[in-house]
């Protein structure tokens, strides 16, 4: 039986509408799954800067273009979280929290705040913060898996997930995470823990080398894990929970090979324990 033209364009064209539902659908996953991804918000409960003040918050979105290295300064009390994902471009989603004797005067300190990201070089200028007036701007920023990062805080905690590349983080007072991590990657804190959490078998790049002077520390790590381990604390315990070949006793100081040995992993704290897990 032939199908008249009528039928067979009405055919045709709920095909059409079919494809393209799935497509926005398909797309609208793609965006969901990037949402859900997204930690920092107005509504997460951090970052209260005042006693009887009135405080604003908002968040400010940015995409830029991706190239050389991305560098994020979050200034005097801002955090850093920088994660990787699928795209080649970079998202930057700024959160913007004023304080200030009334409400009016904390929007418009808000409305003096520029988040600068030129050259992926990222950061925010705004008016001098006083004892009644102050302002603070913290970061999310989403990259391409593999990029070369330079993170500064003073007073707020750094965190990177699921990115390759040469990293260098500092921060005073502020915690410090990593999961999923590769390449050359170097930074400190001063007063804060540091927590590591490596995936596959053996560090994939030069090494990793991260030091606190006041925290604890621990390093999760995937079992039949490769690498050189080199590891200390001065004021503290050191805590293995897996078999491993040295010689003579451990005390405070822990170098050797993890599985078939490799790039060198240097993770020391001066005054906090040291905890060395494998997990299934």
């Amino acid at each position: 039986m032939f199908m008249t033209k009528a039928k067979l364009f009405s055919l045709l064209t709920l095909t059409a509408v079919m494809f393209s539902l799935v497509s926005i659908s398909a797309f609208a996953q793609r965006e969901d799954k990037h949402r859900e991804d997204r930690g920092l918000s107005c509504n997460d409960g951090s970052g209260n800067l005042g006693d009887d003040r009135k405080t604003h918050c908002e968040m400010r979105e940015q995409t830029i273009a991706a190239g050389g290295t991305i560098s994020v300064d979050a200034r005097q009390n801002g955090g850093v979280a920088v994660k990787g994902w699928e795209r080649n471009d970079i998202l930057v989603r700024a959160k913007i929290q004023t304080s200030a004797p009334t409400e009016d005067e904390a929007r418009s300190i808000a409305r003096l705040i520029h988040v600068e990201t030129a050259g992926a070089q990222i950061r925010a200028d705004g008016p001098l913060s006083e004892r009644q007036r102050s302002w603070v701007v913290s970061y999310e920023v989403f990259v391409p898996q593999r990029s070369d990062l330079t993170l500064k805080a003073h007073n707020g905690g750094i965190s990177v997930a699921a990115v390759h590349g040469r990293i260098e983080f500092e921060t005073v007072n502020g915690g410090v995470s990593l999961k999923e991590v590769g390449g050359h990657v170097k930074g400190a804190t001063t007063n804060g823990g540091v927590s590591i959490l490596l995936a596959g078998n053996h560090w994939d790049g030069q090494g990793l080398d991260v030091t606190t002077r006041n925290g604890g520390v621990n390093l999760s790590l995937p079992e039949n894990y490769s690498a050189h381990l080199e590891t200390g604390t001065v004021n503290g315990g050191l805590n293995i929970n897996f078999p491993i070949t040295v010689q003579g006793e451990i005390k405070r100081e822990l170098t050797t090979d993890l599985g078939s040995g490799g790039s060198p992993l240097r993770v020391r704290t001066t005054n906090g324990g040291i905890s060395i897990k494998r997990r299934a």
